[in-house]
């Protein structure tokens, strides 16, 4: 497996998380997610609104079937065997103090984002895996879900134990491993950005 190095110091926890594709395929409990939702309730947020939402389905359960079927089919075919799976959502809406009437929510994207990531660092925590991912039917994510028009579904996340890489597509098997990070210096910039350089 990959060394992940930082160039400055940071938790050992935050190098040792990340994104395997590969699971066992043992089921998990309505109690092995609750610590990652309690995480994830803490993160904060504008105006504390706390626009996160989550759906989630165990596997073997009733709702099983319909959330890996919400799915594209490239994801399907690896986290159908994860433990759980759940679909982040934010409210489009939020009512700001003092207001009468809910209004768009600038910021509940951003804040739903702090929320999956105190999420994911409490899975690593409990020597769980997590893999989120934008591949999903839209139409069929909502329908499970119930989201409606008022809340925007933003991922959907594979939960569970990690598994063989050995198990996956050859082209798969090739990529689990942990990802390196782009540089500071490519990030982080002291007062103006750079000037926009199209892509090639």
């Amino acid at each position: 497996m990959t060394t992940r190095l930082a160039d400055h110091p940071i938790d050992a926890d935050i190098l040792a998380r990340w994104s395997p594709r590969a699971f066992d395929g043992s089921a998990l409990t309505a109690d092995d997610l609750a610590p990652l939702f309690e995480a994830a309730r803490w993160a904060p947020s504008a105006y504390n609104y706390q626009p996160w939402r989550f759906a989630y389905a165990l596997r073997g359960d009733a709702a099983w079937d319909g959330f890996v079927a919400a799915l594209l089919p490239f994801n399907a075919a690896w986290a159908a065997e994860a433990g759980a799976l759940v679909f982040v959502l934010s409210d489009r809406l939020i009512l700001a103090p003092g207001a009468s009437e809910p209004a768009p929510a600038a910021t509940a994207s951003f804040d739903t984002g702090a929320a999956w990531a105190y999420f994911a660092l409490q899975a690593a925590k409990q020597g769980l895996v997590t893999h989120a991912m934008a591949g999903f039917d839209a139409t069929k994510a909502a329908a499970i879900t119930g989201s409606g028009e008022r809340y925007r579904i933003e991922v959907a996340v594979a939960v569970g134990r990690r598994g063989d890489a050995a198990s996956l597509p050859a082209g798969l098997a090739a990529r689990e491993v942990p990802s390196s990070r782009l540089q500071l210096e490519q990030l982080v910039f002291a007062g103006k950005l750079p000037a926009y350089t199209p892509l090639k």
